[in-house]
């Protein structure tokens, strides 16, 4: 099994804005929240998460991301599973979501970018002063976040089962636990 400690370093070989750096550790607080929701490896689960978009930088062609990193991963000894999870969830290549941790994967990728949308038009910039409604409210807002794909978020709720609002609550509640890490704790 990979370590934590060996997936920072790959992600800091291959990356150096701080922004994305912070989007993936959003991405590893939501996973290893549904982790232990789903009873899962919250470790491997967190690793997906840290590692998603580690080719981003250099890669960002959606044509390329994804499976420039898979190819990486595979030559570093990283298990399948992390490597299938990565590679699937960029929808470009269409490569089938066939597991819990790729549907996952898929379903906080781009909320999490959401929600630190709606924390930064906060006058405190904090996480903690966003709640479910607050998400919500700018969802329908086109100009609002607008890189996000909303369709994607759904699409990812409805492939794990769960409700959108409560969806919403799982990684808000994961990435305010890590509001420090992501600049987001309020001035």
């Amino acid at each position: 099994m990979v370590t934590r400690e060996a997936a920072w370093a790959l992600l800091n070989e291959y990356m150096s804005n701080g922004n994305l750096i912070k989007h993936e550790l959003a991405v590893e607080a939501a996973m290893r929240a549904y982790a232990r929701r789903f009873g899962d490896d919250e470790d491997l689960w967190g690793i997906v998460g840290l590692l998603h978009d580690f080719d981003y930088e250099r890669y960002p062609d959606m044509a390329q991301h994804g499976l420039v990193g898979a190819q990486i991963l595979t030559e570093r000894g990283y298990p399948p599973e992390v490597v299938h999870a990565i590679k699937a969830h960029n929808p470009a290549h269409g490569e089938p979501r066939t597991t819990l941790l790729d549907r996952t994967l898929f379903a906080v990728d781009e909320l999490t970018g959401l929600i630190v949308a709606v924390a930064l038009v906060r006058p405190s910039k904090s996480l903690r002063d966003v709640d479910v409604p607050a998400v919500r409210k700018k969802w329908h807002d086109g100009a609002f976040a607008r890189g996000v794909n909303r369709a994607d978020i759904e699409t990812g709720a409805a492939e794990l089962g769960v409700d959108l609002d409560e969806h919403i609550g799982v990684v808000l509640q994961a990435m305010q636990g890590i509001a420090a890490e992501l600049g987001l704790a309020g001035r």
